[in-house]
């Protein structure tokens, strides 16, 4: 710290985190003894922070009501805090972009002019690449998070992938942000199953249901849930091929809502995927360039041939026999 007012600023700012920090922790983090710490800790308490010290471990944590100062940042907290705001700017939650605007001016007017100018050579530096998509209310992801935060069932009005329409009562379990879209994973009460929706398309009713004790999901957490049902549920042609390669390899490749990976042992794993036509799925398949066995459909086997036929036409001066190209583990 380059002086002892920003170092004691900084102290402050670890121990907002509500974790209890060890001394030798908190001086390795701000680059002095354990002995400045001691000294530094009394400073604040002489301020009016009242901050704790556990006996016989030596560690601290602050104390409940403390006034603390409406902004307390350090440098790179300052600049994640900006960096979050102006991507929020582009934010899939409608209303939120000019909010968050203005929420970062007021922080931009009190950050020092050294950070002000990284902030704003990041800024002009960088394009955001947005495509069109669905904007989601702020009301509707405050509802639904709180009544995933009190475990309380939530009912509301839902339109379908196809315009569908119908009323469902859920135990939500939790909410996830997936490019620009946002879905809730929950426990549908009247299907007795897992399912996730969109939520651009609900509508809560109010007031919500009875509290309930939350149940396990069927993944390792609700993103790789949802990972799951986004590349195999909704689709009309579903497949599972096996990959020659470790599913380390697969996974790498696979990008988030294509297929879950399914390891089988060193050498191979298993794909699930899920798409609109074969012809989706043969080149989903072949993208990943690694070798594969496709048990069928016969309509999938057809395209993989299909796309092979085009590749290799595709190739000037190719001699290769086509009957070759047929025959391999992608048609078996």
């Amino acid at each position: 710290m380059s002086t002892p007012s920003a170092r004691l600023l900084r102290l402050l700012s670890l121990l907002q985190t509500y974790r209890q920090w060890s001394g030798a922790e908190l001086a390795a983090r701000l680059g002095v003894t354990a002995r400045t710490v001691r000294r530094d800790v009394d400073r604040l308490r002489e301020l009016g922070y009242p901050v704790h010290a556990t006996q016989g471990t030596g560690g601290y944590r602050l104390g409940a009501g403390a006034a603390l100062p409406p902004l307390l940042l350090d440098d790179d907290e300052a600049v994640a805090v900006t960096i979050g705001l102006r991507t929020a700017t582009a934010s899939a939650v409608s209303g939120i972009g000019e909010t968050a605007l203005r929420a970062l001016h007021k922080v931009e007017q009190v950050l020092p002019s050294r950070l002000r100018h990284r902030v704003s050579g990041l800024h002009r530096a960088t394009v955001r690449a947005e495509g069109p998509g669905p904007t989601v209310s702020p009301d509707v992801l405050v509802a639904v998070s709180d009544a995933c935060h009190r475990r309380e069932r939530l009912r509301f009005d839902y339109t379908s992938h196809h315009g569908d329409r119908s009323r469902r009562t859920v135990e939500p379990h939790a909410l996830v942000s997936w490019g620009r879209y946002w879905y809730l994973v929950a426990w549908d009460v009247d299907r007795e199953d897992w399912r996730s929706f969109r939520v651009d398309r609900l509508r809560p009713r109010t007031p919500t249901g009875p509290r309930f004790v939350a149940r396990e999901l069927p993944d390792v957490d609700a993103s790789a849930y949802l990972a799951r049902t986004l590349s195999t549920g909704p689709y009309p042609v579903r497949v599972t091929v096996t990959m020659h390669a470790p599913a380390a390899v697969v996974a790498e490749r696979v990008w988030p809502g294509m297929g879950a990976v399914e390891a089988v042992d060193e050498r191979r794993c298993l794909l699930h995927l899920g798409a609109e036509t074969a012809a989706d799925l043969a080149w989903m398949i072949a993208v990943l360039g690694v070798d594969f066995t496709v048990p069928g459909p016969p309509e999938l086997v057809t395209a993989l041939r299909e796309l092979g036929d085009r590749c290799h036409r595709g190739v000037p001066g190719d001699d290769r026999d086509d009957g070759g190209n047929r025959d391999g583990p992608a048609s078996d």
